[in-house]
C-alpha cells in the first residue's frame, strides 16, 4: 500500500496532472488494492474533508487580499516603505522588501504577495536599472518570509486543520522566525545594493515620513488587530477572517474611498477561484489521508524510522532532507494536507512538541517555494520578470542559505522559538 500511494502520487504529479486529480486517482489506486471497490466512499471522505470550520478562514483571508489591493492599501503600503528607506543604497528594494511583509500580514499567501509586489515594482526597479534577476529574486525571498509565516499565514491554518494542532499557537510560534527571515533578506539585499552600486531616491524628510505613517497607518495596524485579537480570544482565527474583510472593506470603501463598485465582481470571481482550488485539494487530501490510516501507513514510517534513527537528531536530519526534496516537487498546500497527518505522529513518537515540529515542517516547505522544478513563488517571479526559473534562482542562493540557517536555528533552539506561543498557555 506504501509503494502504490508514493509511486501513484509521485508519478501522476511528474506526469503533469494537477495536484487534486493526483489525491483523487491516488485514493483510488489505494482503494483497489484494498480490494474496496466501491466509489461512494471517495465522495462521502471528501465531504468530511470538506465540512470543516477552521476552513472557512481561508476564501475570507483571500477575500480580505483581494479587496485590500484593489482598495489602495498596497499603494498606501509601498508609500509608507519609500519614505523610510527609499533614499538609502538600493533603496527600492528595500522599498519592494518592506511591501511584501506589510502585505505579507494582510494575506497570509506569499503567493498572492509575490503578484502584487512585483507586478508594482519589478517595472520600476528596471526604470531605475536595477538586475532584474537580482529584484526578482529579492521580491520572491520576501514574499516567503512574510507571507507564510507571519500571522494570519494560510499554511499555519492548512497545518492546524491536517493535524489538530492549536492554529492559534502555530501563528505566534511563525512570527519570530517570518521576521528573522524578512531582516534577513533584506540585509542580504543591503550587501547586493552595495556591490551593484544601486543608488537610493532622494533624502530621507521626516515631514514625508510622518504624512506616509498617518496615511498607511490603517493598513499597518491591520495584522496586529488580527493577531491581538486572536491571541486574546476576542474571535477565533476563521472569525478572525470575517473581521479581515469587513475591515478592508470599511477602510478601502469608506474611508480610502479607492474600492469601486465595479471592482467587487473581479474580486469575488478572483477569490471563488483560488478558494476552491485550495479547498478541493483539502477535500481530495481527506480522501487519501482515510486510505493512508487504513494501511497503517503512519504507523509503519514509525516504526520503520526508529530502526534507522536511533536518536530524536538523527530522525530530525532525514525529515529535513527529505521535505527540502518534496518542497522541490510539490506545492505546500498540498504537502502540508497531506503529509502533516503523516507526518505529525512521528514527531509525537521521538517527543518534539507538536507546535515546533509543525513550525519545522512549514519552514522547510515555505523554502520550497522558493525551489524549482515545482517552486510556486519563482514560477510567479518568473512570469513577472519573463526570466527563466534557473536564472532567478541563481541569484535567490544567499537568501536560501540563510533561511536553512534559520531553519536550522528553529530546530536547535525550541525554547527560543516556543517561548511566545508557550507564554499564553
Amino acid at each position: 500500500m506504501l509503494a502504490v500511494f508514493i509511486i501513484s502520487l509521485f508519478g501522476f504529479l511528474l506526469l503533469g496532472v494537477p495536484v487534486a486529480f493526483s489525491l483523487l486517482l491516488t485514493a483510488v489506486g489505494m482503494m483497489i488494492k484494498d480490494g474496496q471497490i466501491a466509489f461512494s466512499p471517495l465522495a462521502n471522505y471528501l465531504m468530511v474533508g470538506l465540512n470543516s470550520f477552521p476552513l472557512l478562514a481561508v476564501p475570507f483571508f483571500i477575500l480580505a487580499g483581494e479587496i485590500m489591493s484593489a482598495g489602495g492599501m498596497s499603494k498606501r503600503i509601498l508609500s509608507f516603505a519609500s519614505a523610510f528607506t527609499g533614499h538609502i543604497k538600493g533603496g527600492m528594494g528595500h522599498v519592494a522588501a518592506l511591501g511584501c511583509q506589510a502585505l505579507g500580514g494582510v494575506s497570509g499567501a506569499a503567493v498572492a504577495d509575490a503578484t502584487a509586489m512585483g507586478s508594482i515594482m519589478l517595472p520600476l526597479m528596471e526604470k531605475a536599472g536595477y538586475h532584474k534577476g537580482k529584484s526578482t529574486a529579492l521580491i520572491c525571498s520576501a514574499a516567503i518570509a512574510s507571507g507564510p509565516l507571519i500571522p494570519p499565514g494560510l499554511p499555519m491554518i492548512f497545518y492546524g486543520i491536517a493535524v489538530g494542532v492549536s492554529i492559534i499557537d502555530l501563528f505566534i510560534a511563525g512570527l519570530l522566525p517570518g521576521i528573522i527571515i524578512a531582516v534577513g533578506t533584506m540585509v542580504i539585499w543591503a550587501f547586493v545594493a552595495k556591490k551593484a552600486n544601486y543608488l537610493g531616491e532622494g533624502k530621507f524628510s521626516i515631514k514625508r515620513a510622518l504624512i506616509e505613517t498617518k496615511n498607511s497607518i490603517l493598513a499597518l495596524i491591520f495584522p496586529i488587530i488580527i493577531l491581538v485579537g486572536i491571541r486574546f480570544g476576542v474571535f477565533t482565527p476563521t472569525e478572525a477572517g470575517a473581521v479581515a474583510v469587513v475591515y478592508a472593506f470599511i477602510v478601502t470603501g469608506f474611508i480610502y474611498r479607492e474600492l469601486k463598485w465595479g471592482e467587487l465582481f473581479g474580486i469575488l470571481s478572483r477569490t471563488a477561484v483560488g478558494t476552491s482550488v485550495v479547498i478541493l485539494i483539502a477535500g481530495m487530501s481527506r480522501v487519501v489521508a482515510h486510505y493512508v490510516t487504513i494501511a497503517r501507513i503512519p504507523h509503519i514510517l514509525t516504526e520503520t524510522l526508529m530502526r534507522i534513527a536511533d536518536t530524536p537528531w538523527e530522525f530530525m536530519l532525514i525529515l529535513n532532507i527529505s521535505l527540502l526534496f518534496v518542497g522541490m516537487v510539490m506545492d505546500i498546500t498540498p504537502a502540508i494536507l497531506l503529509l502533516g497527518p503523516i507526518l505529525a505522529p512521528l514527531g509525537n513518537a521521538y517527543g518534539f512538541d507538536p507546535v515546533h515540529f509543525g513550525l519545522i515542517i512549514i519552514i522547510n516547505l515555505v523554502i520550497g517555494l522558493l525551489t524549482p522544478p515545482v517552486g510556486t513563488v519563482l514560477f510567479v517571479g518568473s512570469r513577472l520578470s519573463g526570466l527563466n526559473m534557473l536564472e532567478i534562482a541563481k541569484h535567490l542562493l544567499p537568501y536560501i542559505l540563510f533561511m536553512v540557517a534559520v531553519l536550522v536555528a528553529v530546530i536547535l533552539l525550541p525554547d527560543v522559538f516556543l517561548f511566545l506561543p508557550r507564554l499564553g498557555r
